[in-house]
């Protein structure tokens, strides 16, 4: 499609195409939701779990699937790509069946299926990437084993720390957006052609946000949530400077990342640790220091954006 796009436009006019079909395939995607969409039956654990019962959920399924569509439309697609997109679309089912599930998926199964999925990836990126990474002006040659290891690392963190973020109206999308947006800018040339897809997947989240912004009408579930960990995590090895995810998303790390080490340490160890804080910390933020749900997104994006321009700062 986009040879045939690219006899009639630019390629520019072509990524601005992309861009505004995205949007608004995600737009009516998301305004008439699919019938077999389920609904949320509130969390008990969570802050204000309650709240959300009863909206659709799982709507990861539609802006996923518009992003790889419009992918394919609107794209200078490569195998490796290809395969990033079978890749994503995975990630995104194992997350809707367990939202559409009676009964939750265990830590256990979902890990299986992001260490599966994690080596794939892997396998696909050092095929046609190589396991150099660059830190400031210094230039490292990691050995393939080691960077194989270290990606499925970042891989899971990056998949289950934003899916831990997912627990405010408006709060994930807002923050991927940042996040997403960042690593377009700093590292537009290093990213070439997945310029084009980050800015279509932000249009998408875009879309969403239309829907999700407080009071919801709807949920993008685990469907959303560990595709947007999955992309993330891609594109930080695509920039060549994986580390720079840390700055990048750091927001995510700490929002998402304290409740798994706080609960892997109590499981494993028996190791307590932060026993006055709440975990995803935008509960925290919520129930112990007072923050309406506003000021959580505002407050968390001012806090990555401040991150993402230090990052653009010792990048170039």
């Amino acid at each position: 499609m986009y040879n045939i796009l690219n006899e009639f436009l630019e390629p520019n006019q072509i990524a601005v195409a992309g861009i505004l079909v995205a949007f608004l395939l995600a737009f009516l995607g998301l305004k008439f939701p699919f019938p077999f969409l389920p609904t949320d039956q509130g969390r008990d654990f969570a802050v204000d779990g309650a709240l959300s019962k009863g909206k659709t959920r799982g709507v990861g399924l539609t802006f996923v699937s518009v992003f790889v569509i419009c992918s394919f439309l609107f794209m200078p697609i490569s195998t490796e790509y290809i395969i990033y997109c079978i890749l994503l679309l995975a990630i995104m089912l194992s997350g809707y069946l367990d939202d559409a599930s009676n009964t939750p998926w265990n830590e256990y199964k979902k890990g299986a299926i992001d260490l599966i999925l994690a080596i794939l990836t892997m396998w696909n990126f050092l095929n046609y990437n190589s396991s150099q990474i660059h830190i400031c002006n210094m230039v490292i040659d990691i050995p393939y084993p080691v960077y194989f290891v270290l990606g499925i690392i970042l891989l899971w963190v990056s998949i289950n720390v934003t899916n831990c973020s997912d627990g405010v109206d408006g709060l994930c999308a807002s923050l991927c957006c940042v996040v997403i947006s960042s690593f377009t800018v700093i590292f537009a040339k290093e990213l070439g052609y997945y310029v084009i897809a980050d800015f279509m997947f932000v249009a998408v989240l875009l879309a969403y946000l239309y829907f999700n912004s407080k009071p919801s009408s709807m949920l993008m579930g685990d469907a959303g949530s560990r595709a947007l960990g999955f992309y993330i995590a891609v594109i930080a090895m695509k920039t060549g400077q994986p580390l720079i995810y840390i700055l990048l998303a750091i927001v995510l790390i700490f929002d998402g990342g304290l409740g798994l080490i706080k609960v892997s340490l109590k499981r494993f160890l028996k190791i307590s640790i932060l026993v006055n804080t709440r975990t995803p910390l935008h509960d925290h933020a919520r129930k112990n220091k007072g923050w309406s749900d506003t000021q959580v997104v505002f407050r968390f994006v001012i806090l990555q954006i401040m991150f993402a321009i230090i990052a653009y700062i010792i990048v170039l």
